[in-house]
């Protein structure tokens, strides 16, 4: 009864582990598709703010935007020449703001895209000792075997040639 039931254990075991390293492996497929995804966004509005030019699909969703992505306004006909200086100086004002606050949004994204980079290169290097602790623990019960059982050959053997 003892060997049947063992007989079916280990199949059994061996079978969830390769079934939740299946589920591991996708879950981290699906974080990797993420990370990218966070990425190619991040390129992309870095290439926009560089090139002075509105992050792509802002204006096409119909969202509020500054009034300096904004479609161009004819100006006005008659405009005394006082209040045309104060409109060009107060729209510099805004579009200075408007950079800054994009250049600052782009710091604190590659901020966190470096500390995301940092923490999961700790993971795996948590995760690739403990790997190779439990390997070397494993291994000395190997070693530990395969020399108690050549040492019982040995003496097994000289046994027999003194008999």
């Amino acid at each position: 009864m003892k060997r049947s039931s063992l007989r079916w254990i280990i199949p059994t075991f061996l079978a969830l582990q390769l079934g939740l390293l299946w589920i591991h492996g996708a879950q981290l497929h699906r974080q990797n598709q993420v990370l990218q995804g966070l990425r190619e966004d991040i390129q992309a509005l870095t290439e926009s703010i560089e090139n002075g030019q509105s992050p792509a699909g802002f204006q096409d969703e119909g969202e509020a935007v500054p009034a300096s992505f904004g479609p161009p306004t004819a100006p006005p006909k008659k405009v005394a020449v006082l209040g045309a200086e104060e409109e060009q100086e107060s729209a510099a004002k805004e579009l200075k703001a408007t950079r800054e606050s994009a250049d600052k949004a782009v710091k604190e994204a590659r901020e966190a895209q470096s500390k995301l980079s940092i923490e999961e290169n700790a993971r795996k290097a948590e995760e690739a000792r403990k790997v190779q602790a439990a390997t070397r623990s494993w291994q000395g019960w190997v070693w530990g075997a395969v020399g108690l059982v050549a040492l019982a050959l040995v003496g097994r053997s000289v046994i027999r040639r003194r008999a």
